[in-house]
């Protein structure tokens, strides 16, 4: 079996693609996911 440090996968390539990920734009970086999944439940309920 071999240790995971010896794991070197290839970066894969992928295409541009724009993403709406707009919903998040209140969310401060670095949230983590209660405070994600907090912001997208007090949306759901406006």
């Amino acid at each position: 079996m071999s240790d995971a440090a010896d794991c070197n996968p290839e970066p894969i390539e992928q295409e541009a693609t724009e993403r709406d990920d707009t919903h998040l734009d209140d969310i401060e970086d670095g949230a983590g996911c209660t405070e994600i999944w907090e912001h997208l439940a007090e949306q759901r309920e406006e």
